[in-house]
């Protein structure tokens, strides 16, 4: 139905139908762009819900999808933790240890019924960090393929389940610092039998790749970085497949074997979003909300060496285009058809050619009266979502011209970047895990 824009047929992205059928890790496969009859462009508690579950616990992590099964992830506590906060603040920066017992959980979803198929208690015991007063215990997306989920958090370990549920390895860590005691957020990615997980903290960052069968260490390279909290991503290219990582300091690419292939420095501290693909080029940004310096980065294929722009440079031979002054703090930016789109955490939108950077328009306010945008926005039916903490969606036009369609409110706090999957989309807020489609 994109009857708002006469054309949009040829500027959308194409996504495979692998995207359309599982969702594998955050943002799905990478470019959040999904298309299916029976995709809801309203709802709110009741509208188009197709059903609604609680989830026990706490935490952020995204859903993901594979086949009729849907993972999520929480974390329980016996004693009254403390309750995450909306908004944009400075006050109480340094994170805490949450009190009580905790039990980490990993929960298996009948995607057509929302019936819970099992639980799986990965590990039970006290905090084994701090974490922000926004933040989780259960803040990382899980990843999963065609025969196994595979939950990472932070500071206890990454679990390995079949789809039955059926634990099949652990890989532990050391318990590591995080700046201002923020905790972790990073989610792991797998490809091709490889789980990728990237832990940059205070003590020691890493990248390290694991056998997906065994849990079994393939390598890890040491990294010059400090706290972040973005994903890998597996840019499959037309020259090669490559991990790239986003840091305080560089954005990075390593080969499948762990070897360096490429870097930039010049990265906002701390940094957050995920780099992503579109258009056979690499996205790679940040945008710390008072660092003067919030860059985006647009990457050929088959860069090598240190790539890092001179300071009158806004491209080079490996880099196509860049800005230094667009990045966004939280949400990962989307591109859909031939456009970029950036959403700010205050609740600005901005639209860029996906393939030059030249503006469109710049920061359009998307609303005066909701809380901050943590929400990485997504893309269908010819229209662009973005969900405030407040779990109020707003759907704007897509293309050259910033319009306001709707709102949709499910009326709980929503961290979490949805999935799609079957002509589904799944939402979930604090307190509960929604399946939405049109009716």
């Amino acid at each position: 139905m994109r009857r708002t824009l006469p054309g949009l047929f040829a500027l959308l992205v194409v996504v495979p139908a692998f995207a359309q059928q599982h969702w594998p890790g955050f943002r799905g496969a990478g470019v959040p762009v999904v298309e299916a009859p029976t995709l809801p462009t309203e709802w709110d508690t009741k509208k188009n819900v197709a059903w609604a579950i609680d989830i026990p616990g706490k935490g952020w992590a995204s859903p993901v999808v594979w086949g009729d099964k849907v993972f999520v992830t929480s974390v329980t506590n016996d004693k009254d933790a403390f309750v995450a906060r909306k908004g944009l603040y400075i006050q109480d920066l340094q994170g805490k240890v949450e009190a009580g017992e905790h039990r980490w959980l990993v929960h298996c979803v009948d995607l057509k019924s929302g019936k819970t198929l099992w639980t799986q208690e990965a590990k039970k015991g006290p905090a084994t960090g701090t974490i922000h007063i926004k933040n989780s215990y259960a803040s990382e997306t899980p990843a999963c393929d065609g025969e196994r989920v595979y939950a990472y958090f932070g500071n206890v370990g990454l679990f390995c389940y079949d789809h039955a549920g059926k634990h099949l390895w652990t890989k532990e860590w050391p318990s590591v610092k995080t700046k201002f005691g923020w905790g972790t957020a990073s989610s792991p990615a797998v490809h091709n039998g490889v789980v990728y997980v990237v832990n940059d903290n205070e003590d020691k960052s890493f990248l390290t790749a694991l056998d997906a069968k065994t849990g079994k260490e393939k390598w890890t390279v040491e990294r010059d970085e400090k706290s972040t909290w973005g994903t890998p991503f597996v840019w499959v290219n037309d020259l090669r497949t490559e991990i790239v990582t986003a840091g305080s300091n560089n954005v990075r690419s390593n080969g499948t074997d762990g070897k360096l292939l490429w870097e930039i420095a010049g990265m906002s501290s701390p940094s957050i979003p995920t780099p992503f693909a579109a258009h056979g080029m690499l996205y790679a940004t940040s945008g710390y909300v008072i660092d003067f310096n919030k860059p985006l980065y647009v990457v050929r294929p088959g860069a090598e060496g240190n790539i890092t722009l001179k300071a009158d440079e806004t491209a080079n031979k490996s880099i196509a285009w860049a800005s230094r002054k667009i990045g966004p703090y939280h949400p990962t930016p989307l591109v859909h058809g031939d456009y970029l789109y950036v959403l700010l955490d205050q609740g600005f939108l901005s639209c860029f050619e996906a393939k030059t950077g030249k503006m469109v328009y710049e920061r359009q306010r998307i609303t005066r009266t909701a809380g901050a945008f943590c929400t990485s926005p997504w893309a269908y039916d010819g229209k662009i979502f973005c969900t405030s903490e407040d779990g109020e969606t707003f759907v704007v036009q897509a293309g050259p011209e910033f319009k306001i369609l709707g709102t949709n409110a499910l009326d709980d706090m929503t961290l979490a970047t949805p999935a799609i999957a079957q002509g589904r989309l799944l939402i979930r807020t604090q307190g509960k895990l929604y399946c939405l489609r049109k009716e």
